[in-house]
C-alpha cells in the first residue's frame, strides 16, 4: 500500500471514529430509547378494541371543562381537551398522552438511579423494571382520571431525591408545584404529600422546616390547587359524597381485599421484587441510603394510610420505582463486586427475567388479545376491564333506531337518560352521526349538568327501570353486541321508552342522583 493509499485509509478511520464517537448515546440517551420503545408498543396495541367507559366519560368531560368535576379533579379533562383539539376522537391519538406519561415514568426512574449513583446499568434497569410493572401497560393503553397521578408521585420522588443530594432548598419551590398540579390530578397524592411530611419529621429533613423555601412550595401547591378547592366549595364538596360512595362500593364488592398480595403482582412485576425490596431497605438501613431516608417514608406512610383506610391496591403503584432505583443501585454495586464470569450470569438472569416478565404482563395487560379467542378468554379473566371497550357503537345505533321510529313530532320532546356514565358518554360521542339529543344522566357530573331546558317529555331509558313517573313505559330495545361479549352493558340488556313525565323534573332529579 503506497502512503497516499495508507493516509487516506487513516483520514477515513479517523472520520469514521468521530462520527461513531458523536452517535454514541449518552445514558440520557439511552433511557430516551427505552421510553421510545415503550410509546411505540402502546401506539401499536391501542388502536384495538374501542372506547373504555372511563374514556367516553372523560371525552364528554373534556367537553365541558371545568376546575372540578364530581369523580376527579381538572387537569386529566384538559388534556384530553387538548388531545381531541390535536387528533379528534382517536383512539391512538387520545391515548398516546397516558402512554407518554408512562414514558416520562421510565425515564425519570433511570434518572433517579443516576442520582443516587448509579450507573449505565443501574439507569437501565431502573428504567425497564419500571416499564414493565403490569399498571403500566395498563395505565399506558387507557385515558381514565389515573392515567397521570404516577407522573407525578414519581416526578416528586426525583425532586425530593435532587434536594436531598444537593442540599439545595430551592428544590422544594418545584416539589410544590408538582403536588400542586397533582392534587388537581388525583386526590389520592395527599397520601404521598403525608409520606413527605412523615419524612421531613422523622429525619434530619427536619431542618428544612425553618427553610422559606418549603413554605414557599407550600404557598404554591396551595395556590394550584385553590381553584379546584374552591369549585368544591361552590358545589357542595360533591366529590367527598362521591369517594365515600365509591369507597363503601369497593369494599362491600371486595376490591380492596387483595390490597398487600397486588403489591406483588400488580403494583410491580414480579420479577421485580428483590430489585423494590433491596432499595427500602437501603433507604432505611444502608449507609449510601441514610441521606435519602425521606423516600422511604414516601413508600412506608401511603402503605400503612391505604392499608387503614382499605385503598385499592393500584394506589400505591408509582411509588415502586423510586424503590426500585435504590434497589438497582444496590444490585449494581454488588455485581461489580463479582468475578466477570459471575457478573455476565447475573446480568443474563437478570435480562432473561425482565423479558419473560415483561412479556407475560403485556400479553396480559395491552389490549391485543384477538376477541373471543382462548387468549381473550384467559386475559379477561384476570382483567375483564377490556369487556368494557367492546359494544359502544352498537349500543348507540340500538338507541338511535329506536329514535329514528318515532314520530316526528315526538323527537323533539325525547331525551335519553342512562343510569352509567359510559353510556352517556357513547352516546354523546357517537349520537351526533345520528342526529341524537344529547344524553343526560344522574351520575357523578352529568347530574350537575341538569336534565335540559326545556326538559324532554318522553324518555329513552337505558340501565333504568322505569317507575312509576311515567304515565306508560315500553320495552324498546336490547343491548348486544356483535362479539356476544358479556359485560356491563349486557348485564343490564333492557331499553325502554317512556312517555309523558307526570312528576316535577326537579323532583325527578333531586332522586336521580348517584355515584360510579
Amino acid at each position: 500500500m503506497n502512503s497516499k493509499n495508507l493516509t487516506t485509509t487513516k483520514s477515513t478511520q479517523a472520520a469514521l471514529n468521530t462520527l461513531l464517537t458523536r452517535i454514541r448515546l449518552t445514558d440520557t440517551g439511552v433511557l430516551i430509547l427505552l421510553a421510545l420503545a415503550k410509546l411505540v408498543l402502546h401506539a401499536l396495541a391501542n388502536s384495538q378494541y374501542g372506547w373504555h367507559r372511563d374514556e367516553l366519560d372523560m371525552l364528554d368531560s373534556a367537553r365541558y371543562l371545568d376546575w372540578g368535576y364530581a369523580a376527579y379533579p381538572p387537569v386529566t379533562a384538559f388534556i384530553t381537551g387538548v388531545a381531541l383539539t390535536l387528533f379528534g376522537p382517536s383512539l391512538v391519538g387520545v391515548r398516546l398522552f397516558p402512554a407518554l406519561a408512562q414514558a416520562a415514568v421510565m425515564v425519570l426512574a433511570g434518572l433517579m438511579a443516576r442520582e443516587l449513583g448509579g450507573k449505565r446499568l443501574a439507569q437501565i434497569v431502573a428504567s425497564v423494571a419500571a416499564g414493565i410493572a403490569p399498571v403500566a401497560f395498563l395505565a399506558g393503553s387507557l385515558l381514565s382520571y389515573s392515567s397521570f397521578d404516577a407522573l407525578w408521585w414519581v416526578l416528586i420522588a426525583y425532586l425530593m431525591i435532587r434536594l436531598l443530594k444537593s442540599n439545595n432548598p430551592r428544590w422544594w419551590l418545584g416539589i410544590g408545584v408538582v403536588i400542586g398540579l397533582g392534587m388537581m390530578t388525583k386526590y389520592t397524592l395527599i397520601f404521598l404529600v403525608a409520606g413527605i411530611v412523615a419524612g421531613v419529621l422523622f429525619t434530619r429533613a427536619r431542618r428544612y422546616l425553618i427553610s422559606p423555601w418549603l413554605w414557599g412550595g407550600v404557598v404554591l401547591a396551595v395556590l394550584i390547587f385553590l381553584p379546584n378547592l374552591i369549585w368544591q366549595a361552590q358545589h357542595d364538596f360533591i366529590s367527598l359524597d362521591f369517594l365515600r360512595s365509591i369507597h363503601a362500593r369497593d369494599v362491600s364488592i371486595g376490591r380492596t381485599d387483595d390490597f398487600l398480595s397486588e403489591q406483588f403482582l400488580l403494583s410491580a412485576n414480579v420479577v421485580t421484587i428483590p430489585l423494590w425490596v433491596a432499595g427500602l431497605l437501603c433507604y432505611f438501613f444502608a449507609r449510601t441510603g441514610k441521606p435519602y431516608r425521606p423516600i422511604g417514608w414516601m413508600y412506608v406512610v401511603p402503605l400503612a394510610l391505604f392499608l387503614i383506610a382499605k385503598g385499592r391496591s393500584y394506589y400505591l403503584a408509582a411509588t415502586y420505582p423510586m424503590l426500585i432505583a435504590a434497589g438497582a443501585v444496590v444490585m449494581e454495586r454488588w455485581i461489580a463486586r463479582l468475578s466477570i464470569g459471575w457478573s455476565r450470569l447475573v446480568r443474563a438472569i437478570t435480562a432473561i427475567a425482565f423479558a419473560g416478565g415483561g412479556a407475560i404482563f403485556a400479553a396480559i395487560a395491552l389490549p391485543i388479545a384477538p376477541i373471543n379467542s382462548a387468549w381473550w378468554n384467559t386475559v379477561t379473566k384476570i382483567n375483564g376491564e377490556f369487556k368494557e371497550e367492546i359494544g359502544w357503537p352498537e349500543l348507540v345505533e340500538t338507541v338511535a333506531n329506536i329514535y329514528a321510529a318515532l314520530p316526528v313530532e315526538e323527537r323533539g320532546h325525547t331525551g335519553i337518560l342512562t343510569g352509567n356514565y359510559g353510556e352517556a358518554g357513547a352516546i354523546n360521542l357517537y349520537g351526533p352521526a345520528y342526529g341524537l339529543p344529547e344524553a343526560i344522566s344522574g351520575v357523578n357530573s352529568y347530574w350537575l349538568r341538569g336534565y335540559g331546558d326545556p326538559p324532554p317529555q318522553n324518555l329513552i331509558l337505558l340501565d333504568m327501570l322505569p317507575g312509576y313517573s311515567f304515565e306508560a313505559c315500553t320495552l324498546a330495545g336490547h343491548v348486544t353486541n356483535r362479539y356476544r361479549i358479556r359485560n356491563e352493558e349486557t348485564d343490564h340488556p333492557d331499553i325502554f321508552l317512556c312517555r309523558g313525565v307526570r312528576r316535577p323534573w326537579p323532583e325527578i332529579w333531586k332522586n336521580i342522583r348517584r355515584f360510579g
